[in-house]
């Protein structure tokens, strides 16, 4: 017992020696190992710092020099105390701030974890899906929140508070990616339209519950609303779209196809469309819908009943001559489903599309074109750099890109456009934008009903899916691994 106690104090006083002397004394005892340990954390640090492009962040690495060399600043203080609960704290602590030191700068500049949490991308992905998003792809972004818990996007767990500092909060800045974005990718976001959130009802955004309740009520009923609060850009809720019209584009959606620049585009192999489904009187049961890989959610039978014969008719679907009207089902379906479902479940007599019955208005929602989500436009990308006339008329359009996303003072007075209290006929864009859709199309809010995702709230794409879990069946062992952007 005594061999082993002088042993122990032996090594807590050579530590302590360590840490005393001045700057050639200190560095005298480096070990070679800790020495090499520095050269590649320090290489390491110096490539990041060229990547960054900000050139002031150097003065860090003589942080680093104090952690691994000079250790002026007593980092390790805790390992020679003789108390044993403060060093099994510590221990921990240590080991939880290198991990979570670690975490941040892997999520802030490589990649992340995201779940897909609703069906507007099916059968792309799936809910249930946990993505790698890839962020060095079209390059990361400097967080504009830096002090933030890595693990939380916006809301900390159990204690229900915010998972970050308002302040500080720095400039848009983008580092070098591989390539910039292209129609199709698929791409992970941050929600546009949530700058600003009630935290009690954030599903509708806060503009649409303006829009049909007034912002006098929501923020007048706080117990139904709850508070209205701001959200930086990088702490808004992440979104996982489609890349359909690109910078620039002139995009028009007729009839459900969607026209760029005047041609049309091929959709998605996956792409659905909400239809009514009519039997010749039988159900459909669950291992027909399995089988055609309709989930739970997204299936349903509709109540129907004599007094509903006229309508039903308007649609396409059959009611007897005694007005009586076979089942009848509600669910989205590709190409491939209903060709399955004609040649496999005859039975199933009826397929008809649903016709557009709008839950919200499109976008811009302050200002009714006539548009619907089949029906929609034409409308202008905007560009970097470019410059576009204003008007009252399109002004809707594009007056969030210039007061929300470029922090512009807009106003109408007399029927003038004032942007920075000057009269402004035209404006030039300072960041590109880009045009959004699931390939859910009937059932994907998206920037049919937000508008345009600008530069700067652009996360990443999907790289690959880690591990899936279906809500209905449990676990997806079929897709784990699978390429998370298969038309790319």
């Amino acid at each position: 017992m005594e061999k082993k106690q002088t042993q122990i104090d032996f090594t807590d006083n050579e530590t302590d020696k360590l840490q005393t002397g001045g700057l050639k004394e200190r560095l005298s005892r480096v070990k070679t190992t800790r020495w090499v340990r520095f050269a590649i954390v320090s290489l390491v640090f110096f490539a990041w710092v060229a990547w960054l492009g900000s050139w002031w962040v150097l003065v860090f690495w003589f942080l680093l020099a104090d952690i691994y060399l000079t250790q002026f600043i007593p980092w390790t203080w805790w390992r020679h105390t003789k108390n044993k609960v403060v060093k099994e704290v510590m221990t921990w602590v240590d080991a939880i701030v290198y991990a979570l030191i670690l975490v941040y700068f892997l999520f802030a500049f490589v990649g992340q974890n995201y779940q897909i949490p609703s069906s507007s991308l099916e059968k792309t992905l799936l809910v249930g899906d946990y993505l790698w998003v890839n962020k060095m792809v079209y390059g990361p972004r400097v967080p504009t929140t830096p002090l933030h818990f890595p693990l939380a996007q916006n809301t900390l767990p159990i204690l229900n508070c915010k998972s970050y500092f308002d302040k500080p909060q720095w400039d848009y800045h983008r580092l070098k990616g591989l390539r910039s974005i292209e129609r199709n990718d698929i791409v992970v976001f941050n929600f546009p339209a949530g700058d600003t959130v009630a935290l009690k009802m954030q599903n509708p955004d806060y503009y649409t519950l303006i829009h049909l309740y007034g912002r006098e009520e929501i923020h007048r009923n706080k117990a139904q609303y709850g508070e209205v609060i701001y959200r930086p850009v990088d702490r808004r809720e992440n979104y996982v779209k489609r890349c359909i019209g690109l910078p620039g584009d002139r995009l028009k959606i007729a009839s459900n196809v969607v026209y760029i620049n005047g041609k049309p585009i091929e959709n998605p192999h996956d792409v659905q469309f909400n239809y009514f489904l009519q039997t010749d009187g039988r159900a459909i049961t669950d291992d027909v819908w399995d089988d055609l890989g309709v989930s739970v959610a997204d299936r349903s039978e509709l109540q129907v009943s004599v007094q509903d014969a006229a309508g039903v008719a308007s649609v396409g679907l059959n009611v007897g001559a005694d007005g009586s009207i076979a089942p009848i089902y509600h669910a989205p379906l590709t190409e491939d489903m209903k060709q399955k479902i004609a040649s496999t479940y005859p039975w199933i007599a009826r397929v008809v599309k649903e016709p557009t019955n709008e839950m919200f208005n499109p976008y811009p929602i302050e200002h009714d074109y006539g548009w619907t989500r089949a029906d929609y436009g034409e409308v202008w990308i905007p560009k970097k750099g470019e410059k576009i006339s204003l008007n009252v008329s399109n002004l809707p359009i594009y007056a969030r890109c210039i007061k929300n996303y470029e922090g512009n003072d807009l106003e109408v007075k007399d029927g003038t456009i004032y942007i920075n209290g000057a009269p402004a006929s035209s404006y030039t864009f300072k960041m590109d934008y880009y045009w959004m859709m699931g390939d859910n199309r009937d059932n994907s809010l998206d920037s049919r009903y937000w508008g345009f995702v600008p530069e700067d709230h652009i996360v990443g794409t999907p790289l690959v899916v880690l591990i899936s879990i279906d809500p209905d069946k449990g676990f997806r062992w079929n897709r784990i691994f699978k390429d998370a952007n298969p038309d790319k």
